[in-house]
């Protein structure tokens, strides 16, 4: 009986910082993922273009020549010789998914478990951003009562000494002279 192979697979941690958001979906580019399956980009392509019916526009895109341009520029990749010259697919956690029918190798399944770990984990922090969102706007409106006391104790303080709500303290001239004559 063969002893099982051990086929070397990233960390999710690894995978995050993979995922960008493009047309306001998280996804992942083909040679991100070619290199994750630890497989040519060409053949990852190859193998999604023969099930193309797998692979709908939610699922799967290509970026446009806009989207492409400001990727390589973000990337400073080489506009002549190295670099990318194809405007490359876009996967999104669907299309993650659907890529371990299209590869059927033990690694993919790995790889694709890692992948669906790192999507839960970046979908799980937007909800704990979202929550912690909620609890500073709730703190604030707290806050804002408590600060509109302050503020007004501060208001009545700056009131000008002849207000009629604040009385003098002290003497008057008035006061002054008449002590003077009493003598």
């Amino acid at each position: 009986m063969p002893r099982a192979q051990h086929v070397p697979v990233a960390r999710v941690d690894l995978v995050d910082h993979r995922i960008q958001v493009i047309r306001h979906q998280r996804v992942l580019l083909d040679a991100d993922l070619a290199a994750l399956y630890g497989v040519e980009t060409r053949a990852l392509v190859q193998a999604v273009k023969r099930n193309a019916g797998r692979f709908p526009p939610d699922f799967m895109f290509r970026l446009t020549v806009a989207e492409f341009g400001t990727l390589r520029s973000q990337f400073v990749t080489s506009n002549e010789r190295g670099g990318r010259r194809h405007r490359p697919y876009a996967f999104t956690e669907h299309g993650v998914a659907m890529l371990s029918s299209v590869l059927r190798s033990r690694r993919a399944i790995q790889v694709n478990i890692l992948i669906m770990r790192a999507f839960v984990r970046l979908r799980e922090a937007v909800i704990h951003h979202e929550r912690l969102a909620a609890k500073i706007d709730s703190l604030e409106r707290k806050y804002d009562g408590q600060f509109a006391v302050v503020f007004e104790a501060i208001r009545e303080l700056m009131k000008p000494p002849g207000s009629p709500l604040r009385r003098r303290i002290g003497f008057a001239k008035s006061d002054a002279r008449d002590g003077a004559r009493g003598r």
